[in-house]
């Protein structure tokens, strides 16, 4: 237990059987491979200088990396009536590009990416999904030319919203990060994904992620276990911390070129 929340060694996947489906109805199998990033991006400190001797030896100074910005930062201005919170930037990110080469995203630099792909060559369907330090499964990004959803009404309550700057060119309605709650006969889902439009409070239709790019679609999901928090507080503390602030990250870094 990571203070009110239960993250058990395996979780059932939410959104991403939609994107797995995907995958099998494109091409009826399919193969898992470990995917090594296709390129890497490091956000390191800047070293101290050292100050120089009074002896007549040569005085010695680090170089000053630039680090880059976070991710959390880029996703612009929150929707109205939400406030993101920040995080500092992870020591170290990755960047997977999806086999297309189209679709990508940055990670932790200790986690790690399997990528499943649908049949033929090249694959027209694929699913990435993110594995932390421990071997946890985080979350899943899908990148396909199909993809189904449902809908059905719920009271949604909004912790968080914000454009995603990398998928600012693509078709309305515009792709968001969001985080929130809904609740439906007294059941509550919490939810951190990518949606087409902002998600809104109150009560009306589930929105299913489903981003239309190019001439594709991408879902992006954190995979929670099926009670992962114990109310709204404990759902806004996690997403305070490490292991919230990243999945946010990875989800507001999504891009498509």
């Amino acid at each position: 237990m990571k203070g009110t929340i239960m993250r058990p060694a395996f979780r059932a996947p939410v959104v991403s059987v939609l994107a797995a489906a995907a995958a099998f109805a494109m091409a009826g199998c399919g193969a898992v491979v470990s995917a090594a990033p296709s390129s890497s991006s490091t956000s390191s400190s800047a070293a101290a200088s050292a100050t120089a001797p009074a002896s007549p030896s040569p005085s010695a100074s680090a170089p000053a990396s630039a680090s880059a910005p976070a991710p959390a930062a880029a996703g612009g201005a929150a929707t109205p009536g939400t406030t993101p919170s920040s995080a500092p930037a992870p020591a170290e990110l990755k960047t997977y590009t999806f086999p297309n080469g189209h679709v990508s995203f940055k990670y932790p630099g200790d986690w790690k990416v399997q990528l499943f792909t649908g049949g033929g060559s090249p694959s027209e369907s694929a699913t990435a999904t993110v594995i932390d330090a421990s071997g946890t499964e985080q979350a899943t990004v899908y990148s396909g030319r199909i993809a189904d959803g449902v809908s059905h009404p719920v009271t949604r309550t909004v912790f968080e919203s914000a454009p995603v700057p990398g998928l600012a060119a693509q078709p309305a309605p515009a792709a968001h990060y969001g985080f929130y709650v809904d609740r439906m006969d007294s059941n509550a889902t919490y939810r951190m994904h990518l949606s087409a439009g902002a998600p809104k409070s109150g009560q009306g239709n589930a929105l299913d992620g489903i981003i239309r790019a190019g001439d594709g679609v991408i879902l992006a999901d954190v995979k929670f276990i099926e009670k992962p928090f114990a109310n709204d507080a404990a759902a806004k503390s996690w997403l305070a911390g490490d292991e919230g602030q990243a999945l946010k990250a990875l989800l507001l870094s999504i891009s498509y070129k």
